[in-house]
């Protein structure tokens, strides 16, 4: 996983609207991170995120009612001191307590001491552990950036890729007429937002805008209004365009195992269409989808093809 740096004070800033949390402690080391070995050890954001009871280094403290309560309820200062002092000293980036509770003043001042932001909020633990945790899984997930048109076609999210000057774009802006939706035009950022789930986003630069040539930029959420255009989507297909000398030479005409192309470890279905003259590739595009869709619902048909060619050729075996 590549190395990510995230502040306390960029934590801070990003969901105080959300949140609504006032920093109360900790201020001298605002630009406190998160240990790096820790978030090169960590296999999602709730491995950085969790309650007092399951207490690691360089983890985000949750405190809550039940929290507070364990730290301060019918118990003498020593043990107070003595369970407030376990946090602090494995330094946790970040102490959030929630819930609405007043966290307790021995807390604030070991805070103070060891420079740990405290943050507390009104929003519930259970709220404020699925925000934080969100935030960190996509500035933790792993990023890559494929040069294609990505789209929402039939609620799949959708790859056009191929050398340049094959149409993408065109064929693009063909499928946004039809009723479905672009994410990104040219480049597309992909994360691994889990161990076998891609997220593709559209670069800042590049949001709602699609290039078409001899025309230029279009403004598709401009053109075509608010649903013509997505956030985001899940990477499930990549429809692969080609030259048609390129697939009879490269590709078989019906492959036996559907294929698959893996990014950051993660295996993608695809497939592959030759443009030529007078194919229309959005019809062609649209069909890939739907085929794709039976396929992640466990139906082959090329499978069912074979057990019904082998069934027939045992019918017709003379020593049926």
């Amino acid at each position: 996983m590549k190395a990510v740096s995230i502040s306390a004070e960029a934590l801070f800033e990003e969901h105080q609207p959300t949140l609504r949390w006032e920093w109360i402690a900790g201020h001298a080391h605002p630009e406190r991170r998160f240990d790096e070995a820790a978030m090169r050890e960590a296999h999602s954001a709730a491995d950085l995120v969790g309650y007092l009871n399951y207490i690691h280094p360089y983890r985000v403290q949750l405190v809550g009612t039940r929290e507070v309560a364990y730290l301060t309820a019918n118990v003498g200062p020593d043990v107070v001191e003595r369970r407030i002092q376990r946090i602090v000293t494995l330094e946790p980036p970040v102490i959030i307590v929630a819930d609405g509770q007043h966290p307790p003043d021995r807390l604030v001042a070991l805070c103070d001491r060891a420079e740990i932001p405290l943050f507390v909020t009104e929003q519930p633990a259970g709220y404020v552990i699925d925000v934080v945790r969100a935030s960190l899984s996509q500035r933790l997930a792993e990023r890559t950036t494929r040069h294609g048109v990505f789209m929402d076609i039939l609620g799949l999210g959708v790859l056009l890729t191929g050398e340049s000057g094959l149409g993408k774009s065109e064929l693009g802006l063909e499928l946004i007429s039809r009723g479905h939706g672009l994410v990104a035009d040219d480049a597309v950022d992909l994360y691994r937002i889990s161990q076998n789930t891609l997220e593709g986003r559209c670069p800042e630069l590049l949001m709602n805008l699609l290039e078409v040539r001899g025309i230029g930029l279009l403004d598709i959420k401009a053109i075509f209004g608010e649903t013509a255009v997505r956030r985001k989507m899940r990477l499930k297909l990549i429809v692969h365009l080609v030259r048609k000398e390129t697939l009879e030479r490269e590709f078989e005409r019906l492959p036996y195992e559907p294929l698959h192309e893996t990014i950051l470890g993660v295996p993608v279905l695809k497939a592959v269409i030759a443009v030529d003259a007078g194919r229309n590739l959005a019809v062609l595009v649209e069909a890939a989808v739907r085929n794709t869709i039976l396929q992640l619902r466990g139906i082959d048909t090329y499978k069912e093809f074979i057990a019904r060619h082998q069934a027939a050729m045992g019918a017709q075996s003379p020593d049926a």
